[in-house]
């Protein structure tokens, strides 16, 4: 096989791994193969679970959902929104550091890498995990959705209550996924230059979710990004 769930290195692996085995991931693993021997492809495979490996299952607190990575060079690195803090910040992350400054009066930050969130325990998950270069939403309906669903059924069963951050139409179709009333859902236009203006700015998601969490009696996020790529160990709870 050319994925395997092996490639998840933490306790997604136990709730996803049936997936592996299924029809449908065997034909994405065939269609993927494929893929990353004959185009280029984003992120690298040794990325494309990321999201599973940074944020692990019980860590969960807060799920931010894209659509699939980005498809210029050296963007994607298997986080949702988030590229390495070496790559150009693209304009949907600009919009979303604005409003952070606005929302909490942040320091602007200077690099994209959202590594950082993802250790607090921000699930940065994308619902497609790969992508052909230039070609958005060019693995759309290869098997990835499937998988993710997955995913974010097992979070609305999670014993702990999560705030979901759903930007734009895409994400918001998942919302007849989270079925459990504990958990908050955040709802608002995509973060892109072309709908921020419809309501994404002067949302304040990120201090709405600070506020719930500490009436959850859960530990908020540091949403201050570090300067440069540094790993930083970060209390989970």
């Amino acid at each position: 096989m050319f994925l395997s769930s092996d490639m998840i290195r933490t306790d997604w692996k136990t709730i996803l791994a049936d997936e592996f085995k299924q029809p449908y991931f065997s034909s994405l693993d065939q269609f993927l193969a494929s893929e990353y021997q004959t185009q280029t492809i984003y992120p690298p495979k040794e990325t494309i679970f990321q999201a599973f490996n940074l944020t692990p299952y019980d860590s969960v607190k807060v799920v931010i959902l894209g659509q699939d990575p980005y498809h210029g060079p050296k963007q994607a690195q298997g986080l949702s929104f988030s590229v390495s803090s070496d790559v150009a910040i693209p304009p949907s992350l600009k919009n979303i550091f604005k409003e952070l400054h606005d929302d909490l009066n942040a320091p602007t930050p200077h690099q994209g890498d959202l590594s950082s969130w993802a250790q607090q325990g921000v699930l940065l998950l994308n619902t497609v995990l790969t992508v052909r270069k230039g070609e958005a939403n060019s693995h759309r309906q290869k098997g990835w959705e499937r998988l993710t669903d997955v995913a974010i059924q097992a979070l609305n069963d999670h014993p702990h209550p999560i705030a979901f951050v759903l930007w734009g139409k895409p994400a918001q179709s998942k919302k007849e996924l989270i079925t459990n009333d504990k958990h908050l859902i955040l709802e608002a236009p995509h973060p892109s230059p072309l709908s921020s203006y419809r309501g994404f700015f002067g949302s304040k998601p990120f201090s709405t979710i600070n506020h719930w969490l500490l009436s959850q009696n859960r530990k908020p996020i540091n949403w201050e990004l570090p300067a440069d790529d540094s790993i930083q160990t970060i209390s989970l709870f």
